[in-house]
């Protein structure tokens, strides 16, 4: 059986080539073009490696590329700092256990209801595992399913939060899944993150043409303008923490930003 990590790899290798031009890596455009992009021949040339060799990694087969073809793909591919980090993330050998959801130890869980800005911890795939009040009366968390807890699903696929993000809706949802999109690929295959992806797929008409694309976006502190039913327009600036201690663990915290 193919490994899922390894299929990706080759998506996203695939995904690069054909959005590239001739033009953007200094070739002549050559005979007429059937399909998009580069030709693989053209990348194996400019990356410095046998076309055999580099369709093997783009079909996902089992082939462990060192660190140097890596760095080759990256130029050649004009891949950005996220990006390559993201190739090599892939590219090596990883023996994971099945995912579990993941609990939020009491004095982290302590740490947060103690904030008095909107703040929430999520795990690895995204789920929203502790939350404060102020988060509550933005986000409705307490309010939702346990299996509905999860940052994605309720972006993406609820009526609730297309509302509440109004005209922003469709680049914070876009963004989200960029940076997904890379927690997801090293958990390729596992059941959790399958069952994810069909919700969403099902949820949010938009979704599979963002995931086809395998945009990676690495995370960032940013704004976001919320339309609060209660509380009005919301200007808030967030930023992302990681707990040292419980790497898994994410920690988002919100707060008041002045209208752009």
């Amino acid at each position: 059986m193919s490994d899922p990590r390894r299929a990706e790899f080759g998506n996203f290798l695939r995904s690069r080539r054909e959005r590239l031009t001739p033009k953007a890596v200094g070739l002549p455009n050559g005979r007429r073009r059937r399909t998009a992009g580069l030709r693989r021949e053209e990348v194996a040339e400019l990356a410095g490696i046998g076309v055999d060799w580099y369709i093997r990694l783009e079909q996902g087969r089992t082939v462990n590329p060192s660190a140097t073809t890596i760095d080759a793909l990256a130029r050649a591919l004009r891949l950005n700092r996220t990006e390559h980090a993201h190739l090599r993330a892939l590219a090596r050998d990883v023996d994971r256990a099945p995912f579990v959801r993941e609990i939020v130890p009491a004095h982290l869980r302590r740490l947060v209801e103690s904030l008095n800005q909107p703040a929430y911890i999520t795990g690895r795939r995204w789920d929203v595992l502790a939350w404060n009040a102020s988060a509550e009366e933005i986000f409705g968390f307490g309010r939702l399913r346990e299996d509905e807890r999860n940052t994605l699903i309720l972006v993406l696929t609820s009526p609730h939060a297309r509302a509440l993000f109004g005209k922003t809706w469709k680049d914070e949802a876009r963004r989200m899944v960029m940076q997904f999109r890379a927690a997801h690929d090293l958990w390729a295959g596992d059941p959790a993150f399958i069952d994810l992806l069909a919700r969403l797929r099902s949820g949010c008409r938009e979704f599979a043409t963002w995931w086809k694309a395998h945009d990676i976006r690495g995370a960032s502190d940013g704004r976001k303008l919320l339309q609060h039913p209660k509380q009005g327009a919301l200007h808030l600036q967030y930023a992302s923490f990681q707990a040292n201690d419980e790497p898994a663990l994410k920690l988002t915290i919100y707060t008041a930003a002045s209208p752009v």
